[in-house]
Protein backbone atom coordinates (compact mmCIF):
# COMPACT_ATOMS: atom_id res chain seq x y z
CA UNK A 1 0.00 0.00 0.00
CA UNK A 2 3.11 2.36 0.62
CA UNK A 3 3.42 2.24 -3.04
CA UNK A 4 0.40 2.83 -4.14
CA UNK A 5 0.27 5.78 -1.58
CA UNK A 6 3.45 7.21 -2.95
CA UNK A 7 2.20 6.91 -6.51
CA UNK A 8 -0.79 9.30 -5.78
CA UNK A 9 1.37 11.87 -3.45
CA UNK A 10 3.76 11.53 -6.48
CA UNK A 11 0.91 12.19 -9.14
CA UNK A 12 -0.72 14.65 -7.00
CA UNK A 13 2.32 16.80 -7.12
CA UNK A 14 3.52 15.95 -10.53
CA UNK A 15 0.23 17.93 -11.50
CA UNK A 16 0.64 20.68 -8.95
CA UNK A 17 4.65 21.57 -10.57
CA UNK A 18 2.59 21.93 -14.15
CA UNK A 19 0.50 25.36 -13.23
CA UNK A 20 0.59 26.19 -16.99
CA UNK A 21 -0.46 22.95 -18.12
CA UNK A 22 -3.57 23.14 -15.69
CA UNK A 23 -4.32 26.57 -16.66
CA UNK A 24 -4.83 25.79 -20.17
CA UNK A 25 -6.89 22.56 -19.48
CA UNK A 26 -8.98 24.57 -16.46
CA UNK A 27 -9.34 27.72 -19.12
CA UNK A 28 -10.62 24.99 -21.59
CA UNK A 29 -13.37 24.28 -19.35
CA UNK A 30 -14.03 27.51 -18.64
CA UNK A 31 -14.37 28.26 -22.67
CA UNK A 32 -16.68 24.99 -22.68
CA UNK A 33 -19.08 26.45 -19.74
CA UNK A 34 -19.48 29.60 -21.48
CA UNK A 35 -20.42 28.11 -25.37
CA UNK A 36 -22.27 25.64 -23.51
CA UNK A 37 -24.42 28.12 -21.55
CA UNK A 38 -25.06 29.70 -24.49
CA UNK A 39 -26.31 27.01 -26.66
CA UNK A 40 -28.92 25.46 -23.42
CA UNK A 41 -30.40 28.81 -22.53
CA UNK A 42 -31.49 28.99 -25.90
CA UNK A 43 -32.10 25.81 -26.59
CA UNK A 44 -34.25 25.14 -23.28
CA UNK A 45 -36.37 28.81 -23.87
CA UNK A 46 -37.39 27.35 -27.53
CA UNK A 47 -38.37 24.37 -25.59
CA UNK A 48 -40.85 25.77 -22.95
CA UNK A 49 -38.16 26.30 -20.58
CA UNK A 50 -37.51 22.32 -19.39
CA UNK A 51 -36.24 19.40 -21.76
CA UNK A 52 -36.94 16.07 -20.57
CA UNK A 53 -37.19 17.75 -16.90
CA UNK A 54 -33.90 19.51 -17.05
CA UNK A 55 -34.40 23.54 -16.73
CA UNK A 56 -32.02 25.86 -17.80
CA UNK A 57 -30.10 25.93 -14.34
CA UNK A 58 -30.21 21.99 -13.99
CA UNK A 59 -28.65 21.68 -17.52
CA UNK A 60 -26.04 24.27 -16.24
CA UNK A 61 -24.85 22.19 -13.78
CA UNK A 62 -24.72 18.91 -15.22
CA UNK A 63 -22.89 20.59 -17.51
CA UNK A 64 -20.48 21.56 -15.49
CA UNK A 65 -20.35 18.23 -13.50
CA UNK A 66 -20.31 15.95 -16.24
CA UNK A 67 -17.38 18.07 -18.25
CA UNK A 68 -15.68 18.51 -15.18
CA UNK A 69 -15.46 14.77 -14.25
CA UNK A 70 -13.95 13.67 -17.81
CA UNK A 71 -11.29 16.80 -18.37
CA UNK A 72 -9.83 15.51 -14.93
CA UNK A 73 -8.43 12.87 -17.18
CA UNK A 74 -5.29 13.01 -20.23
CA UNK A 75 -7.07 13.24 -22.79
CA UNK A 76 -4.45 11.40 -24.89
CA UNK A 77 -3.94 8.54 -22.20
CA UNK A 78 -4.82 5.47 -23.96
CA UNK A 79 -3.00 6.57 -27.38
CA UNK A 80 0.06 6.98 -24.46
CA UNK A 81 0.29 3.73 -23.14
CA UNK A 82 -0.06 2.11 -25.93
CA UNK A 83 2.99 3.57 -27.02
CA UNK A 84 4.50 2.51 -24.17
CA UNK A 85 3.77 -1.05 -24.84
CA UNK A 86 4.33 -0.67 -28.44
CA UNK A 87 8.37 0.49 -27.61
CA UNK A 88 8.55 -1.76 -25.04
CA UNK A 89 8.81 0.44 -22.17
CA UNK A 90 5.93 -1.18 -19.96
CA UNK A 91 8.68 -4.01 -19.29
CA UNK A 92 10.52 -2.12 -17.49
CA UNK A 93 7.49 -1.06 -15.19
CA UNK A 94 6.34 -5.39 -15.07
CA UNK A 95 9.41 -5.59 -12.91
CA UNK A 96 8.01 -3.80 -9.79
CA UNK A 97 6.92 -6.02 -7.24
CA UNK A 98 3.48 -4.13 -7.44
CA UNK A 99 0.49 -4.29 -9.52
CA UNK A 100 1.46 -2.37 -13.04
CA UNK A 101 -2.28 -1.32 -13.60
CA UNK A 102 -2.60 -0.75 -9.91
CA UNK A 103 0.44 1.88 -9.34
CA UNK A 104 -0.14 3.61 -12.77
CA UNK A 105 -3.82 4.25 -11.49
CA UNK A 106 -2.73 5.61 -8.34
CA UNK A 107 -0.48 8.10 -10.02
CA UNK A 108 -2.49 9.07 -12.42
CA UNK A 109 -5.88 9.43 -10.03
CA UNK A 110 -3.32 12.00 -7.87
CA UNK A 111 -3.24 13.44 -11.32
CA UNK A 112 -6.20 13.75 -11.98
CA UNK A 113 -7.96 14.71 -8.41
CA UNK A 114 -5.99 18.04 -8.62
CA UNK A 115 -7.40 18.54 -12.28
CA UNK A 116 -11.54 17.55 -10.73
CA UNK A 117 -10.73 19.80 -7.60
CA UNK A 118 -9.61 22.94 -9.95
CA UNK A 119 -12.31 22.35 -12.23
CA UNK A 120 -14.85 21.90 -9.30
CA UNK A 121 -14.17 25.30 -8.30
CA UNK A 122 -14.10 27.55 -11.59
CA UNK A 123 -17.61 25.01 -12.31
CA UNK A 124 -19.31 25.97 -9.16
CA UNK A 125 -18.33 29.48 -9.36
CA UNK A 126 -19.29 29.73 -12.75
CA UNK A 127 -22.77 27.90 -12.70
CA UNK A 128 -23.41 29.56 -9.52
CA UNK A 129 -22.91 32.58 -10.58
CA UNK A 130 -25.24 32.00 -13.74
CA UNK A 131 -28.16 30.43 -11.83
CA UNK A 132 -27.83 30.10 -8.40
CA UNK A 133 -27.77 26.70 -6.10
CA UNK A 134 -27.74 23.82 -7.69
CA UNK A 135 -31.00 22.14 -8.22
CA UNK A 136 -30.02 18.65 -6.75
CA UNK A 137 -29.95 20.59 -3.21
CA UNK A 138 -28.21 17.82 -1.08
CA UNK A 139 -27.69 15.33 -3.65
CA UNK A 140 -24.60 17.98 -5.17
CA UNK A 141 -23.07 17.17 -2.06
CA UNK A 142 -22.48 13.65 -3.13
CA UNK A 143 -21.41 15.05 -6.98
CA UNK A 144 -17.49 15.49 -5.35
CA UNK A 145 -17.45 11.43 -4.30
CA UNK A 146 -19.33 10.43 -7.42
CA UNK A 147 -17.03 12.52 -9.54
CA UNK A 148 -13.84 11.43 -7.99
CA UNK A 149 -15.45 7.49 -8.00
CA UNK A 150 -16.03 8.78 -12.24
CA UNK A 151 -12.38 9.69 -12.76
CA UNK A 152 -11.48 6.09 -11.12
CA UNK A 153 -13.78 4.43 -13.87
CA UNK A 154 -12.62 6.19 -16.12
CA UNK A 155 -8.89 5.82 -15.60
CA UNK A 156 -9.25 1.78 -15.46
CA UNK A 157 -11.47 1.68 -18.53
CA UNK A 158 -8.69 3.36 -20.17
CA UNK A 159 -5.92 1.00 -19.02
CA UNK A 160 -8.17 -1.70 -20.18
CA UNK A 161 -8.60 -0.45 -23.94
CA UNK A 162 -5.05 0.83 -23.82
CA UNK A 163 -4.02 -2.78 -22.96
CA UNK A 164 -5.26 -3.98 -26.64
CA UNK A 165 -1.72 -2.16 -27.87
CA UNK A 166 -0.13 -5.77 -26.55
CA UNK A 167 -1.45 -7.64 -29.44
CA UNK A 168 -1.79 -4.28 -32.02
CA UNK A 169 1.62 -2.38 -31.33
CA UNK A 170 -0.16 0.87 -30.84
CA UNK A 171 -3.81 1.84 -29.37
CA UNK A 172 -4.47 4.65 -31.39
CA UNK A 173 -7.89 3.01 -32.50
CA UNK A 174 -8.63 2.33 -29.19
CA UNK A 175 -8.27 5.67 -28.12
CA UNK A 176 -10.50 6.99 -30.94
CA UNK A 177 -13.37 4.42 -30.31
CA UNK A 178 -13.17 5.43 -26.54
CA UNK A 179 -13.28 8.78 -27.54
CA UNK A 180 -16.25 8.75 -29.27
CA UNK A 181 -18.55 6.58 -26.75
CA UNK A 182 -17.48 8.65 -23.55
CA UNK A 183 -18.97 11.93 -25.91
CA UNK A 184 -22.17 10.00 -26.13
CA UNK A 185 -22.69 7.11 -23.53
CA UNK A 186 -21.16 8.60 -21.05
CA UNK A 187 -23.22 11.36 -21.04
CA UNK A 188 -20.87 13.89 -21.30
CA UNK A 189 -22.47 16.04 -24.14
CA UNK A 190 -26.16 15.52 -23.31
CA UNK A 191 -27.90 13.53 -20.14
CA UNK A 192 -29.16 10.17 -21.49
CA UNK A 193 -32.40 11.51 -20.53
CA UNK A 194 -32.49 13.26 -24.21
CA UNK A 195 -31.17 9.95 -25.87
CA UNK A 196 -33.67 7.62 -27.82
CA UNK A 197 -34.85 5.29 -24.75
CA UNK A 198 -33.12 1.99 -26.74
CA UNK A 199 -29.56 4.42 -26.97
CA UNK A 200 -30.07 5.54 -23.32
CA UNK A 201 -31.21 1.79 -21.86
CA UNK A 202 -28.02 0.64 -24.11
CA UNK A 203 -25.60 3.20 -22.30
CA UNK A 204 -26.74 2.15 -18.45
CA UNK A 205 -25.64 -1.56 -19.47
CA UNK A 206 -22.08 -0.11 -19.99
CA UNK A 207 -19.46 1.47 -17.60
CA UNK A 208 -19.35 4.67 -19.09
CA UNK A 209 -22.43 6.52 -17.78
CA UNK A 210 -20.49 6.23 -14.24
CA UNK A 211 -18.03 8.51 -15.43
CA UNK A 212 -19.45 11.58 -16.28
CA UNK A 213 -23.63 11.65 -16.19
CA UNK A 214 -23.75 10.14 -12.57
CA UNK A 215 -22.29 12.59 -10.93
CA UNK A 216 -23.92 15.24 -13.29
CA UNK A 217 -27.17 13.99 -12.05
CA UNK A 218 -26.45 14.13 -8.33
CA UNK A 219 -26.09 18.04 -9.39
CA UNK A 220 -28.58 18.49 -11.46
CA UNK A 221 -31.56 16.04 -10.40
CA UNK A 222 -30.74 15.61 -6.26
CA UNK A 223 -29.27 12.19 -4.42
CA UNK A 224 -29.95 8.93 -5.96
CA UNK A 225 -27.45 6.57 -3.49
CA UNK A 226 -28.30 3.85 -4.96
CA UNK A 227 -25.94 5.34 -8.55
CA UNK A 228 -23.16 5.23 -5.90
CA UNK A 229 -23.37 1.32 -5.74
CA UNK A 230 -23.75 1.35 -9.42
CA UNK A 231 -20.20 3.49 -9.71
CA UNK A 232 -18.97 1.27 -7.30
CA UNK A 233 -19.52 -1.87 -9.50
CA UNK A 234 -17.98 -0.35 -12.46
CA UNK A 235 -15.14 0.53 -10.77
CA UNK A 236 -14.49 -2.89 -9.65
CA UNK A 237 -15.62 -4.24 -12.86
CA UNK A 238 -12.93 -1.86 -14.97
CA UNK A 239 -10.32 -2.23 -12.48
CA UNK A 240 -10.40 -6.11 -12.78
CA UNK A 241 -11.01 -5.79 -17.02
CA UNK A 242 -7.59 -3.74 -16.78
CA UNK A 243 -5.72 -6.05 -14.33
CA UNK A 244 -6.82 -8.91 -16.37
CA UNK A 245 -5.76 -7.11 -19.87
CA UNK A 246 -2.46 -6.46 -18.30
CA UNK A 247 -1.87 -9.86 -16.77
CA UNK A 248 -2.34 -11.24 -20.71
CA UNK A 249 -0.55 -9.15 -22.21
CA UNK A 250 2.71 -9.62 -20.04
CA UNK A 251 2.46 -13.56 -20.70
CA UNK A 252 2.44 -12.38 -24.34
CA UNK A 253 5.68 -10.45 -24.16
CA UNK A 254 7.06 -13.22 -22.04
CA UNK A 255 6.62 -15.76 -24.71
CA UNK A 256 7.05 -13.42 -28.02
CA UNK A 257 10.14 -12.05 -25.90
CA UNK A 258 11.58 -15.62 -25.04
Amino acid sequence: MNAYRSAFVAGAARALRAPGELTVRIAFYAIILVVFSALWSVAVDANGGSIEGYTFPAMLWYVAAAEGAVIATKPRMIEDIGYEIGSGGIAVEMLRPVSVVGFRMAAELGEALVRLAAAGVVGVVFAWAQVGAPPGGAGALVALPSAAIGVAVNLAAQHAFAGAAFWLDDAKASWFLYQKVIFLLGGMLLPLELFPDWLSDTARWLPFWAMAYIPARFVARGAEPGLLLVQTGWLVVSAAAASAVFRSGERRLQVVGG
